[in-house]
């Protein structure tokens, strides 16, 4: 039986996901929601299904492997809402689901370290959306289910550079805030990773070696450009929108010991330093954005 993922809203992280699968013989499935969208993951070598809108029985019907990266919206976990009883029925065929979720879960620790079996105490409503839709995804009898806790994301085309160089990037600086943050072609192989050794019902936290404050990745992005460092801004009187000031409602460092102990993972990006080198060296070589 061939091997086939079906990714649920497959974006920026499940496509690196696909570009590890693809050349072992997989089959990827992947849904979204536009015309546009699903030619371009054709043209990746992914099957697209354009989702709401099409019946995903038959994809369902195929999956050996489940991938959710789509986010819980008001009404709560649109791949549940939708396909909750459909995917409960199947819960036996599939050999892995991945639930895609967020390190927001754990909430504010006041710059402390967090791990796996640190409370769940989110501060922002995107937060306790993300508890609430991990705890249904964990009430479906026997699904092979595991979460992955993501840091920020950055990648090829998702970085500071174009920030820098156009001069609306900003240190905003707030102290004692760190945050944590994963590059993609790591969440790719924690997921592969994962795959090959299933472990039902475990959390993962992603996110690389080194939390840092957000003032720090710009300064370090506009030395690599050889650009001057934007200036600093007192988050207190700082003007952000509501959605930019609730990302420094949390501060908190996340250990990522599971996925190198249980997986076996090592980093290609341990810290943000090598992660925008890498970056800049892809945009220097003209490598298209995935």
């Amino acid at each position: 039986m061939t091997e086939t993922l079906l990714s649920f809203g497959h974006g920026f992280s499940a496509r690196g996901l696909a570009r590890l699968l693809l050349p072992q013989g997989w089959r990827v499935i992947g849904t979204t929601r536009s015309a546009d969208k699903a030619a371009r993951l054709a043209a990746m070598g992914v099957e697209p299904l354009i989702w709401p809108g099409n019946d995903p029985s038959a994809a369902l019907d195929a999956a050996t492997h489940v991938l959710v990266s789509a986010a819980p919206d008001a009404v709560g976990d649109p791949v549940l809402c939708e396909l909750g009883d459909a995917i409960a029925a199947r819960a036996g065929q599939f050999r892995w689901v991945g639930y895609l979720s967020t390190t927001g879960v754990y909430g504010d620790h006041g710059g402390e370290w967090v791990d796996e079996d640190s409370p769940l105490t989110p501060a922002t409503e995107r937060g306790k959306a993300r508890v609430a839709a991990e705890a249904e995804w964990r009430a479906i009898p026997g699904l092979p289910l595991h979460i992955f806790r993501l840091a920020g994301i950055y990648g090829p085309g998702r970085g500071p550079f174009e920030k820098v160089r156009q001069g609306t990037a900003r240190r905003i600086i707030k102290p004692g805030q760190v945050f944590s943050r994963i590059h993609v072609d790591d969440i790719a192989q924690v997921l592969a990773a994962s795959i090959a050794h299933p472990n039902t019902g475990r959390a993962y936290n992603l996110c690389d070696d080194d939390p840092a404050p957000p003032e720090d990745v710009i300064a370090h992005a506009a030395h690599l450009l050889g650009l001057p460092v934007p200036p600093a801004e007192d988050f207190a009187t700082a003007e952000m929108t509501p959605m930019a000031r609730s990302f420094y409602a949390e501060s908190k460092k996340v250990r990522n010991d599971r996925i190198k102990n249980e997986l076996g993972v090592m980093l290609i990006h341990p810290d943000y330093r090598t992660g925008l080198a890498s970056l800049l060296a892809i945009e220097n070589a003209g490598i298209p954005d995935a």
